[in-house]
């Protein structure tokens, strides 16, 4: 068994709603929370830096109000993720709202750094990192994260390329905290063999956009919907960081996703600029395939705890 803090424990199921950049807004993360998930979302999504400290009155007042009215039913814990690469210039600022409203969960990405995880842990937070390789998973711990997001081959966005197998038994070999999985997983069977290889819990990310409450365009959240994993497109063009990304948005930009071109790496923006490379082109996990229509996160979350139970049963009946 893991070691969780706290705050992660007793959750009434195993599921982490991925930060996605522009598209989880308070609406998005309160739905998730109310509904037993892990709801998330990237600081750098509130624009101007002055509405953070909205967003996160709203979200915090929110679920106290929740859970005050629902004791027998409380809300899970809320994140927020800080993109710790050096061309972040708010991190500074967006750290000092988290600690003013004691974000339970932070998600750091793109770099690990003591000064966030002492900033989090002054208030009693955890600090889970985003790491695609057994290398960066080491430098996270030794920095000060408690947990660790492993992102595999499959998941949205910016991604590794790693098995969820080899990824997840690499990391056990030494590490006993807590562990979400990323990569294709949108359906309970996906979560219970996420907790059956070794991970905490499952994070999910590109599902999330197809509900009433992300703040994506219409269009972005059908072509999920009418897509496959055979419309996923790895690239690091956008971003100079490899990505999975929706191949209808590439066309729709004027560009083909079977010839793209590589990117300096060196090149990498995640400050003020970042949203504009991100607008039209659309990231996009595999496990879309079963994404059937858009629907409120709260639905999507009930199909996702009835697909565990039922895989749960069958594993319990064979065994």
């Amino acid at each position: 068994m893991s070691k969780l803090p706290a705050v992660l424990q007793n959750l009434s199921f195993p599921v982490i709603g991925s930060p996605l950049f522009i598209i989880s807004n308070p609406k998005l993360v309160i739905a998730q929370c109310k509904a037993g998930v892990i709801g998330s979302m990237p600081s750098l999504n509130s624009r101007p830096a002055s509405q953070l400290d909205e967003w996160l009155a709203e979200i915090t007042e929110t679920l106290a109000a929740h859970n005050k009215a629902h004791p027998e039913q409380t809300a899970a814990p809320f994140a927020v993720n800080q993109i710790v690469h050096k061309s972040n210039d708010r991190l500074e600022h967006d750290m000092a709202m988290c600690v003013k409203y004691k974000v339970p969960v932070i998600i750091t990405s793109l770099g690990a750094r003591e000064e966030v995880n002492q900033a989090a842990h002054s208030y009693g937070g955890v600090v889970l990192h985003d790491i695609i390789n057994n290398k960066f998973a080491h430098k996270a711990i030794e920095k000060g994260a408690d947990g660790l997001i492993a992102v595999a081959a499959g998941a949205g966005g910016h991604a590794g390329v790693k098995s969820p197998f080899a990824l997840i038994q690499e990391l056990r070999e030494w590490f006993d905290g807590p562990i979400a999985l990323s990569g294709s997983i949108s359906t309970g069977g996906a979560i219970l063999a996420a907790r059956a290889m070794g991970s905490d819990f499952a994070y999910i990310g590109s599902a999330f956009i197809a509900t009433d409450e992300a703040r994506a365009q219409p269009e972005y959240k059908q072509c999920i919907v009418d897509s496959t994993s055979d419309d996923i497109v790895y690239s690091n063009l956008f971003t100079g960081v490899h990505g999975n990304y929706l191949a209808q948005s590439i066309r729709n930009a004027g560009l083909d996703p079977e010839h793209l071109p590589e990117s300096d790496p060196s090149a990498m923006n995640f400050g003020g600029d970042a949203k504009k490379a991100w607008k039209d082109i659309w990231g996009c996990g595999q496990g879309i395939s079963a994404v059937k229509s858009v629907m409120p996160a709260a639905k999507l979350i009930a199909r996702l705890k009835q697909e565990y139970e039922l895989a749960l049963k069958r594993v319990n009946t064979k065994n």
